[in-house]
Formats: C-alpha cells, structure tokens, sequence
C-alpha cells in the first residue's frame, strides 16, 4: 500500500447513527490506503502539548477544582500549525498529535485529585515522607495500566456500539479535525461558533460580565427556600456546557438530570427534614454543625454525594456483570496469541490493535513493577501489605476501565473522582484490617488511590481518542503506542508542578482549593484511625442503581447525575432539549438531519471555543491578571444578566441549526 494525498472531505452520513443489518461505516481515511501518521513531525507537537497543558491544567485544577479536557484545544492548535506549515494530508498526523498530548488531561486528573493530599497531611503528620518519584512512579505506572487495560475494550465501545453511544468530547474533536482539512462549509461554522462560544466563556471567566450560574437564590424568597426547606436549583449558562448537552442528546440527558434532580430536590431537602437537629459526624468528625444549619450545598457535599458514589460503584459492578463475556473474550483471545495462535491476519489497518500478547506481557510487567514500587517505597518491604494492596489496584483498575470508558462515551464527564473515593476507603479498610494503620497507612492508600485514579482516567480519556481515529480512519495500534510516550512525558511534568506548586503556595494554605485533595485527604485520616466510612449511604446508592437497572434505566447515567454537580446537569437538558427541536420540526427526515448534523457542528465549535479561551483565561490568571468584579458578581442582577445571555446563545443556536430548509 502506498501513501496518498487525497483530501478527506467529512463523515460519513451514518457516522453518528446505529448501523443497519449488513451496512458499514467507511472513515475518511481508507482502511486500503496508507497515510502520514506518526513522524517527528507529530510526535515532536505531541510531546509538546502534552508538556504544556500538563502544567497548564494542573495549575487549573489545583486552583479550582476543575480539570478542563486537553483534547479539544489540542486539537484546534494541531489544525493551527498544520495549516501554518502547508502540511498535505495532515489528518492522520494531527490525530497523533492530539492523542499524545491529550496524555496531559488525564494524568493530571489522575494525580491532582489524590497526591496532593500527602502534603496536606503531612502538614498533621511530619513522619510522612513525600518525594517526587512517588508521584511520577504512581501517575506513569497508573496510566500505562490505563492504557493496557482498555485496548481489549477498543472494538466493543468505539466499532460494536456505533452510534449507541454520543461521545460528546470525541465528537467536538472530530469536528475540529476534520475542518482543518476540508475548510469550506464545515470549517466556516464550526469557526463562527467556536468564536462565539469562546468569546462568551472568555467574558465570564477573565471580565465576570455576568454570573456563570443562574440560581434560585437570585430573589429573596428563593434564598429563603435554600435556607429554610434546602431547596436550591442551579444552572451554568456556559458556552461549552450547552454544546455538550446538545450531543449528549435529549435521552441521556434526561436520565443524568432525573438523577441530579432526585438529589437536589428529594434527597437533600429529605435529610434536612429528618436530621436537621443532628450533627451527623460518625464518619467525617471534622463536622460539628446540625444538619439543619448547613445549606443544601453542604448537605449534598457531605452526604448526599455519598449516594451517588455508591450509586456508581454499584452501576459499575453491574456493567462488568453484564460485559463479563468481553471480558472472557479479551482475555481469551490473549490466551491464544500467548500460545503462537496469531489473531490479526487479514485485519485491516483501522482494526489493528497492538497484539495481545504484547497487551498481556505489558500487564504482568506493569504489575509487577507496581508491586515492587509499593515493597520498596511505599509498604517499607512488608510482603503481606504489598500483596493484598497489588490485589486490590490491579482489581479495581481493570474491573473500573469499563465503567470509566462508559461513562466518557455518555456525557464526556469521567466520574473517576468518585470511583477513587471509594478505592481509597476500601483500600484503607482492607489495610487496616491487615494491620498497616497511621501516617504509613495514609501514604499506601493515597499511592494506590494515586494509581487507580490516574488508571481509570486515562481508561475514560483514551477511549475519545481511540473514537476519534475510528471516525477518521487512523491506525489504533499506532495511537496505542504513542499513548507510552505522552503518558511519560505528562507524569514526569505533573510531578514537577506538583511540588513546585507546594513550595510556592502550599496546598493547606488555601492559596490553591485542590478540593478533590482535601476530600480525599478528610476522608482517609480518620479512616486509618478507625473511623468508619459511610456505608449507609453508599448502600442507599447501591440499592437505588439496582432498582433502576431492573426498570432497565441505565443506572450509571442516573448516579452520574447525581454526583456531578447540578449546575452542570441542567445545561445538559437545556443542549439535549434543543437537539429533539431542531430534528424534529420539519417533515422532511433528510432536512431534520442535516439540521441535526449542522447543530452538532455549531455545539463541536461551543466547545472548542470555550475550552480553549478557558486555558488562555487560567493562564492570565496564573499571570496575575484577574479583571472579575467579585462585588458585582455577587449582585444578584448579575445572575438575571447571565439569563439573558444564555437565552441570546439558546436563540443563535436553534436558529443557526435551521437555517437549513432543503436538502439537494
């Protein structure tokens, strides 16, 4: 097979719908042909965005809260340069180029939700010893399980579920890729919203023109309804957020927001009303307030959050139930290339994975080196320890790889900070129970919560750039083992920020929120003093995402909205509700489609734009320049503002989106 230089022009019409009987999905890039994928060309881009947005969303993230996803503004810079560099047949390079540096998004996910969590309390506890290569060793070592473990996954999620599922993030990548190459119609509206989109992200996060959420405290009897019944609704009239509800589409949006809504409404307000005279501490003793004098946001953090992390664990277990026969599959078809059977012959190019047997080896090596990791470093040579906490994240981080890559392909939002909540707790019980307790018991658990966190992130991260080369046509095994090389370079430069960000501000001086950390940290310090955890509500979110499945609701995109918060649940309806709109108004299919299709592309461009005006926002602040009127801010017209404009960006788009009456 030769190379070729012919330009790709769009997805295909079925490209976000289920097959037919006996169709097929033909990607831009021929199966038959040979493109330009991996050259220094690529990879050197690649190494370096994944360097750059490692420090860029880890400063984020520590600072707030919130990881933004690397992929998408990646992908608009790989599209940038190429166009700059007249490069032909760019397509399969910035595939390559943004799979590499999308490294930086999920390592640091992986690693900011638990390490900083050892200074935090090293502060209480000086005996704890915290270095740097504990926090490469677990973040490399976590996302190259990550990565090994999801690749038997690849067919199942990205070929055999084509358009079962909305791949919210894949899809916004795709569309921006694909513009760089074909311009024309599908460049000029994908620009024109993502300048909107950005545009109007970049005025609330860098000048605070308007309140990012609009809520129910805005009037005086709404504050009283939060204060009194602890009742509150929230919504974030985002750019980014909107588009990302119009591809998750109106059915899983509904069911994530029935769950968000259950919380809020039911839940939270139920908890007040039967404990409001109590101060519930028996599993965090740092609370010392009555359930009635907390607001609803405290009540959902402390409490209600609860059920839906075991409303995801349990969905979880449930998904491995019924994906066990991929998994005996997988693990088969490993079985037979060990012994010489050679599984891939006649393949083509865009089904090519890398082959199990080198998957397989790679697993036993990982583990092995992550066993010998924790003997030396971590369990200080105690063998019983290091057995059982081997078992333990080898276990969760392959059992969860299928949670976390479902939960991507859903709603683009990877519940991983949940999931390793609850590894830490199980890991600090099971711990305990073998005898490893006090500050040398925190430092394991948060090491193979470090692990497991930064394993089932990559898992959920991988899974949209495997789907975007699967739309386009690129070759997986290459994008596989590329993926070693970002996933190196980002855990060795978020271990640096890490302590950099330590020494400069420290993570207990409140300078930076690290909110993910001190949780994990709150959790696990009176856990290894034997505290207990709470399982009551853990087993209420068990017990409800069993009911759920036998009503065949699917249980995780309903405990998924019960643990994300609800501001960012709501947009999802709003984007979700817009999208049923704009394809079912007319009663020709073909012009609700194409509808469909250019709403897609506009809510792609809402994304991109936001997402990359967010990281210009975050490194103006890091720069010190911060133009936000906290005062006004806090005015409740500035909320009614928000309103107004978030219903002028609901107007372009369902106009936008219309705008189409015939199809030729």
């Amino acid at each position: 097979m030769k190379e070729t230089d012919e330009k790709p022009t769009g997805l295909p019409e079925n490209a976000f719908r289920p097959l037919k009987p006996g169709e097929q999905y033909h990607p831009l890039m021929s199966p038959d042909k040979n493109y330009p994928e991996v050259n220094a060309w690529s990879v050197t881009w690649g190494i370096a965005m994944a360097i750059l947005f490692s420090a860029a969303a880890a400063y984020l993230g520590l600072k707030v809260g919130q990881v933004f996803e690397a992929a998408i503004p990646i992908a608009i810079i790989a599209v940038g340069v190429s166009g700059a560099a007249k490069r032909k047949s760019a397509l399969g390079e910035n595939v390559i180029i943004q799979s590499i540096g999308a490294c930086s998004g999920v390592i640091v996910a992986g690693a900011i939700f638990t390490l900083p969590a050892l200074y935090i309390l090293q502060d209480k506890y000086p005996e704890m010893t915290v270095d740097f290569f504990q926090m490469f060793i677990s973040s490399l070592l976590g996302g190259i399980l990550g990565i090994l473990f999801l690749i038997p996954f690849r067919k199942y999620f990205v070929s055999e579920k084509h358009g079962e599922y909305p791949f919210p993030e894949a899809t916004a990548s795709t569309q921006v890729l694909i513009s760089g190459e074909k311009g024309g119609s599908q460049a000029k509206p994908l620009l024109f919203a993502g300048l909107i989109g950005g545009l109007y992200d970049f005025i609330v996060a860098t000048f605070g023109w308007w309140n990012e959420n609009f809520t129910t405290r805005v009037c005086g009897w709404g504050e009283t309804i939060a204060d009194k019944a602890k009742l509150v609704l929230k919504i974030n009239t985002g750019a980014a957020v909107l588009g990302l509800g119009y591809i998750v589409g109106l059915k899983y949006a509904a069911i994530i927001c029935a769950g968000s809504l259950a919380v809020w409404i039911i839940i939270v307000p139920g908890i007040a009303m039967l404990w409001g005279d109590q101060v519930l501490n028996a599993w965090n003793p740092a609370i010392t307030q009555t359930v009635g004098s907390m607001s609803p946001e405290t009540i959902f953090a402390e409490y209600a959050k609860s059920i839906g992390i075991g409303g995801i664990a349990m969905a979880g277990i449930i998904g491995i139930v019924r994906s066990w026969s991929i998994i005996k599959s997988a693990v088969g078809l490993a079985a037979k290339e060990m012994k010489g059977k050679k599984a891939d012959a006649g393949v083509v190019r865009t089904q090519k994975d890398l082959s199990m047997k080198i998957i397989a080896i790679g697993s036993i090596v990982t583990i092995i080196l992550v066993a010998l990791f924790f003997y030396f470093d971590v369990m200080q040579g105690n063998l019983l320890h290091t057995v059982v906490a081997i078992i333990l994240v080898a276990g969760i981080s392959f059992l969860f790889t299928t949670v976390a890559a479902n939960a991507i392909a859903i709603v683009g939002t990877n519940p991983v900070s949940g999931m390793t909540l609850m590894t830490l707790i199980l890991a600090s019980v099971v711990m305990v129970a073998v005898g490893l307790k006090g500050a040398t018991g925190m430092v394991a658990a948060l090491v193979m919560g470090g692990v497991v966190c930064t394993a089932l992130s990559m898992a959920g991260g991988f899974i949209t750039d495997l789907k975007i080369g699967y739309w386009l046509g690129s070759t997986p095994a290459k994008q596989q083992t590329w993926k070693f090389l970002g996933t190196l370079v980002s855990a060795a430069t978020v271990g640096g920020v890490i302590m950099i960000l330590n020494k400069t501000y420290g993570f207990s001086s409140g300078a930076l929120a690290a909110p993910q950390a001190n949780a994990m940290a709150a959790v696990i310090d009176p856990l290894m003093n034997g505290v207990s955890a709470p399982w009551l509500l853990y087993g209420i979110g068990a017990a409800l995402a069993l009911v759920l499945t036998y009503f065949k609701v699917p249980a995780l995109a309903f405990a998924l909205g019960m643990f994300i918060p609800l501001e960012l649940n709501l947009p999802l309806i709003v984007g979700g509700a817009i999208n049923w709109y704009v394809t079912t108004r007319s009663k020709d299919e073909a012009v609700n489609a194409a509808r469909g299709e250019k709403g897609t592309l506009l809510a792609s461009g809402f994304i991109a734009g936001g997402a990359l005006m967010g990281v210009i926002s975050a490194a103006m602040r890091f720069g010190g320049i911060n133009l936000v009127n906290k005062a006004w801010l806090e005015n409740p017209m500035s909320q009614v503002v928000s309103l107004i404009a978030y219903a002028l960006l609901i107007i372009y788009l369902v106009k936008a989106s219309m705008k189409i009456n015939k199809v030729d």
